[in-house]
């Protein structure tokens, strides 16, 4: 299998979008949104939502974002 048809078929298991492109750009942009690459507001400008909604969808998906640092969410629980 190649690449390209690996990332084809784990976007397939992506249900909450109908188009493949949709998927794989959903992808693409959690993985450059949790590596810090990009920010929420242009996550969710790409896949063409408000920010507060895609946050919402992560949140929904069990996916945990946050801007603060991980020092900075222990400060915060304490």
């Amino acid at each position: 299998m190649t690449n390209r048809e690996v990332l084809r078929s784990v976007a397939a298991e992506v249900q909450l979008f109908n188009e493949i492109e949709q998927k794989e750009t959903f992808l693409f942009v959690l993985g450059a949104l949790f590596s810090q690459v990009i920010s929420l507001k242009k996550a969710a400008e790409i896949m063409e939502m408000k920010p507060n909604v895609f946050l919402e969808l992560l949140d929904i998906m069990g996916l945990e974002f946050s801007y603060l640092t991980p020092q900075d969410i222990t400060l915060e629980k304490d």
